[in-house]
């Protein structure tokens, strides 16, 4: 299977309303296996990097970043994703290997374990400090929550759709979704004829399960009104953790948390929380980088 995943980006003809969409199957498969996920945080987590991977489309720069974090009480802690401006993505759950029985409706109870909080919106756009934006988690499904902070953290009208489908054999066969958002000036008309339109789409894994494109579910959404593809390009499951950043962080530890590391003389190994990648440093590599750290 491709391990990459398309963001497909349309806008009315007459600029009141923009679409973001990605079949983000390969990068919801490719975080599974990476985390060893539940079939319910499959669901979870995937949805959380739909999400964060369309969120991070809409920066502006190459060094731009967003992270998407849900603080819930649920049984799966906290949810962090982290998107650049490409859609690229990577994220964890502290416990991801959460299984509840089905929801009231028969589906992967997503909402039971994130549970209630804060979900929060970090953009690190180079500035001396990130701008920071914050909303109560209002069901834990991820899309209402990311719906809800945009309309009253951002005054943005919007509505975000995600879906993950799981099979028997716990792989995610199917994950997308789309971030529709009314832009400044568009008239009553545009508005309503999205929300009859939005209001008839069956659910958007199960469009993707059956086939359809994101230029299919665009044309759904957009349906009666004039639009044009803006543009399309991949994003990927993408971890940017190296050996020398873990080795920079250790060395950067208190003297208290250094002394209690290096007393006994064993190797230092630490994991990366986003791709499971192991580090490991001998007590030697990490004093030269102490004090090389002291000389800059």
């Amino acid at each position: 299977m491709n391990n990459r995943s398309t963001i497909i980006r349309a806008i009315t003809s007459d600029g009141s309303a923009r679409i973001a969409f990605i079949n983000s199957t390969a990068i919801v498969r490719a975080a599974g296996e990476k985390h060893n996920t539940s079939k319910t945080m499959t669901a979870a987590l995937g949805r959380a990097l739909t999400g964060a991977s369309l969120m991070g489309s809409l920066l502006k720069n190459i060094t731009d970043s967003l992270t998407l974090r849900f603080d819930g009480d649920g049984p799966c802690g906290s949810i962090v994703c982290v998107s650049d401006y490409k859609g690229n993505v990577r994220g964890y759950a502290e416990d991801m290997t959460v299984e509840l029985p089905p929801n009231e409706y028969g589906k992967l109870d997503v909402g039971g374990a994130v549970g209630g909080g804060t979900m929060y919106v970090i953009r690190d756009l180079g500035m001396n400090e990130p701008y920071i934006g914050a909303s109560p988690i209002v069901s834990g499904e991820i899309a209402e929550d990311i719906t809800n902070y945009f309309a009253n953290s951002e005054q943005t009208p919007s509505v975000c759709a995600l879906g993950v489908r799981v099979g028997k054999d716990n792989i995610c066969f199917a994950a997308g979704g789309y971030l529709l958002q009314l832009l400044p000036g568009a008239d009553m008309e545009t508005a309503e004829k999205l929300e009859a339109n939005i209001t008839l789409m069956r659910p958007i894994s199960e469009l993707i399960a059956e086939g359809s494109t994101g230029e299919d579910i665009i044309g759904a959404v957009f349906g009666g009104l004039e639009y044009e593809m803006f543009d399309e390009f991949d994003a990927e499951y993408l971890c940017t953790c190296e050996r020398e950043k873990y080795l920079s962080a250790i060395a950067g530890l208190s003297s208290e948390d250094l002394d209690e590391l290096l007393e006994k003389d064993e190797p230092i190994e630490a994991v990366c929380r986003f791709c499971g990648e192991k580090y490991t440093f001998t007590p030697e590599e990490v004093k030269a980088e102490v004090e090389k750290k002291k000389t800059k």
